[in-house]
């Protein structure tokens, strides 16, 4: 069913749904360049001031899918992203770039799916960009390098070509649209378990719903109640979660693992530099509120890759994984295998 842009933003004005096909429909628009970026402006922010529902998200991350570039991964068991929103406005150092390391190290094999700095100081490809890991691989490898490390990272912009026809507009607009939050829902690889963090309270609800819908199959949504996309270690961390089917939302709390609350102000940083030392600090098993952040979410990471039972347990394994030296390995054999792959290309 065709909707015509202008009928689109009518709907939105009135507060009214646009429907899954019409939706698909003004997505392809959008993402081939048949829409102006006047209407593509007005009907992004349209959308957010109505608020934008389940289905239209989750048919607008249909056709970002369909358009983009797929990495295939011909195993998928313990296959996980571990992503966020960005948009959050903490500036703390890259927690989930961090967590890919640990997790693989763990047992997991890690999809990730990243671009530069949106919101914060530094963005997952500026800090993979800054360990001198390859950003610039082909589809097939980085298949190659999941299967033979545990951990290929995806840069957004060489998988999403399309997005070329809205990064301009989203620019000049400077606001959050429901790209922000399509981008976690879009991963090449087709990861079936995914931690997703969240700059929002609603979003929660909303997006792990978005992921039942495109057929995810154990998600786990993140809010910090202190504003963090992340799982917090200064505040309860609200939790959507889809496993086996059925979607549950409840609370944990640090004391829940055994882990002390913490301030996060301690692990805020400025540049890609001081994000990058924080991290070699974490994989060099130095003690304090960053490698305890990392213990938490990677944790959080091996529980929804299905390597550990409980949350519980992949936050031990991830302790065990830091402090034997098996995450600065796998850093260090993923450094290695991708210099490998991008001078052979």
């Amino acid at each position: 069913m065709s909707i015509t842009p202008q009928e689109a933003l009518q709907r939105t004005i009135e507060h009214r749904e646009i429907f899954h096909d019409e939706m698909l429909h003004l997505m392809r628009m959008i993402m081939k360049g048949e829409m102006s970026p006047l209407m593509m402006a007005a009907i992004t922010t349209g959308l957010r001031v109505k608020k934008e529902t389940i289905g239209e998200i989750t048919a607008a991350a249909q056709v970002m899918r369909e358009l983009s570039t797929k990495v295939h991964v011909a195993d998928t068991t313990h296959l996980v992203d571990v992503v966020g929103t960005g948009g959050d406005g903490s500036h703390t150092f890259n927690i989930s770039t961090c967590c890919m390391f640990v997790a693989a190290a763990a047992g997991a094999r890690v999809a990730k799916h990243g671009g530069r700095s949106v919101s914060s100081k530094s963005g997952s490809a500026d800090v993979i960009e800054a360990l001198g890991i390859a950003l610039n691989l082909t589809p097939e490898q980085i298949a190659r390098s999941i299967a033979e490390t545990g951990v290929g990272f995806m840069f957004a912009p060489n998988h999403h070509p399309a997005m070329k026809n809205v990064a301009p507009v989203r620019k000049e607009m400077g606001v959050k649209t429901f790209f922000n939050i399509l981008g976690p829902l879009t991963n090449p690889a087709g990861a079936p378990n995914i931690v997703m963090g969240v700059f929002h309270p609603d979003l929660v609800g909303i997006q792990v719903r978005a992921l039942q819908r495109l057929g995810a199959e154990h998600a786990v949504v993140v809010y910090g109640r202190d504003g963090m996309d992340e799982v917090s270690l200064g505040a309860a961390t609200l939790v959507g979660e889809l496993k086996d089917g059925q979607i549950s939302e409840y609370d944990i709390h640090p004391e829940d693992f055994g882990m002390p609350m913490m301030s996060n102000r301690s692990i805020k940083v400025e540049t890609p530099e001081q994000s990058l030392a924080m991290l070699r600090g974490v994989l060099d098993n130095q003690d304090g509120p960053a490698k305890h952040i990392v213990v938490l979410n990677a944790g959080v990471v091996l529980y929804a890759a299905g390597v550990a039972p409980t949350m519980k347990a992949g936050i031990d394994r991830a302790r065990e994984a830091i402090e034997s030296g098996a995450a600065k390995a796998k850093l260090a054999q993923v450094l290695a295998f991708t210099q490998g792959l991008a001078k052979a290309a």
